[in-house]
């Protein structure tokens, strides 16, 4: 019901870790007009983190996945609907964690576009979702999530939202994705996103991944470094 919910709506799936619902969110019931979050938290696969009073008065909260085997056992159920790859995702993973925990932006650059390149032609036709903007993003996020890093999408800035933030213990990954439109890395580097991490301390990766829904892959991958 999950997956049908996800491929009905297009769901953008990075907003998933980041989500602050009203409590009639949470308590409906009504399952015609049932949202994501609802059926994550009633089936236990998101968790309150904390309650919030608005400046109004109305409480809301903030959900959050409840650990990392969660994390990483939905999104492989997740993965599994979105690439149909099944035989080969944990190559996928194996490459695409030591890429990054490593460090290795050449690497990820080419597990990524390998991944991209094994989706099967025929998840395409037959997958609602495949065709919405959101698509490239959502599977990119999909296998971070599913390898347990610290995530955050939509990362919000004093000049607007980082696509996605991957927080290591030695440094910090800033991602922008662009799907067939302006340059990524140009607009990480307009809007300085890389500004709020400045004082972390920390090696902090800015790279920019621009899809071509033709090729249905990686068209540009730019990334550098600020230490």
């Amino acid at each position: 019901f999950l997956i049908k919910l996800i491929e009905k709506n297009n769901y953008f799936l990075p907003s998933l870790s980041d989500l602050q619902v009203g409590d009639e969110m949470l308590n409906s019931f009504d399952i015609d007009n049932i949202n994501i979050e609802v059926i994550l938290y009633q089936a236990g696969y998101l968790t309150i983190e904390k309650m919030i009073t608005t400046r109004r008065g109305k409480i809301e909260y903030k959900l959050k996945l409840p650990n990392k085997e969660v994390q990483q056992s939905l999104n492989d159920v997740i993965l599994d609907f979105l690439t149909n790859q099944r035989v080969e995702k944990s190559r996928h993973q194996d490459a695409i964690y030591d890429a990054i925990v490593d460090m290795q932006l050449d690497d990820l650059e080419s597990s990524l576009k390998n991944m991209f390149a094994s989706i099967p032609y025929n998840n395409y036709v037959s997958n609602n979702i495949a065709h919405f903007e959101g698509y490239y993003a959502s599977v990119i996020y999909t296998y971070f999530q599913s390898l347990g890093f610290e995530i955050i999408a939509e990362d919000v800035t004093n000049k607007g939202r980082i696509d996605l933030t991957i927080k290591l213990v030695d440094a910090i990954y800033v991602i922008e994705f662009k799907v067939d439109g302006k340059n990524a890395m140009q607009q990480i580097k307009d809007k300085k996103y890389y500004e709020k991490y400045i004082d972390n301390k920390k090696a902090i990766y800015l790279v920019g991944i621009n899809f071509n829904e033709e090729d249905r892959n990686i068209s540009g991958f730019e990334w550098e470094i600020i230490k």
